[in-house]
């Protein structure tokens, strides 16, 4: 072991000068689900924009997608809100749960995230899609999710109260989150064209962060001949509106065209 002193004037301290890091235009939240394999990817593919930024914390969830366990999220909202980056400001925070925020509400579940962000604008995937489909000039909607039937009632109500009409639905019936992340490429495709492909939808609604629909939407888009939007894009495309970033990435869709 060398005991060798550094010798004296070898030692400085440096100046510097400091810029504002990664976040130059924009610092966003996002609260992920604990069982999500899915929402992380697809935002590091979306929101690749030099200056923008985005930070993340985990917050517990049962794999088991029902009502019941939804709604116990609601109470760990807050405290992994306050997880993100704490001293840099964020001009949104997103939580990442379609059902979650139906189940909680939107409102409930923006009360939550000002108790650790007063300043912030929210959003959740569910006010991302709404937000979007309005600005398509969508109506009547075709919902495709992986839920089961108690949660797609929740999802009808929601969007009629949102003044959407749901035209039709199509489900994978499957309430395990971890599985849920594997359904693959060609499954949703077939299920796009399959359900949005009549005469009564102006466009689709694909619900769930663990559904990886990102690269998929602008090649089905084309094949369908209508929009096609999906959780977590539309509510990456939300919080980059409401940070006041208005950039055209098309290879995400037509919504990301607006």
């Amino acid at each position: 072991m060398n005991d060798t002193a550094t010798p004296e004037g070898a030692y400085t301290v440096l100046t510097f000068t400091m810029d504002e890091g990664v976040m130059a235009r924009a610092a966003i939240g996002l609260v992920v689900l604990a069982t999500d394999q899915t929402l992380e990817h697809e935002w590091r593919q979306i929101i690749d924009l030099p200056g923008v930024a985005f930070f993340e914390a985990r917050l517990y969830n049962s794999p088991d997608i029902t009502p019941a366990n939804l709604a116990e999220m609601e109470k760990d909202i807050t405290a992994a809100v306050e997880l993100i980056v704490p001293d840099v400001p964020l001009q949104v925070v997103a939580f990442g749960c379609t059902s979650g925020s139906i189940v909680i509400g939107e409102e409930q579940v923006a009360r939550r995230i000002r108790e650790a962000r007063p300043g912030a604008a929210v959003t959740t995937p569910i006010t991302g899609a709404v937000a979007g489909l309005k600005a398509l000039g969508a109506q009547r909607v075709a919902l495709i999710t992986p839920y089961v039937q108690s949660v797609n009632q929740l999802f009808q109500t929601h969007l009629q109260a949102c003044g959407l009409q749901v035209s039709r639905v199509g489900t994978f019936n499957h309430a395990n989150d971890n599985e849920v992340a594997r359904i693959d490429a060609a499954s949703l495709r077939a299920a796009i064209l399959a359900t949005g492909g009549h005469g009564d939808v102006d466009a689709v609604f694909v619900s769930c962060t663990s559904l990886r629909m990102a690269t998929l939407i602008r090649g089905v888009e084309q094949e369908l001949g209508k929009p096609v939007i999906a959780s977590n894009s539309a509510m990456a495309w939300h919080a980059l509106r409401l940070a006041g970033v208005h950039d055209a990435l098309p290879q995400f869709g037509r919504l990301f065209e607006i």
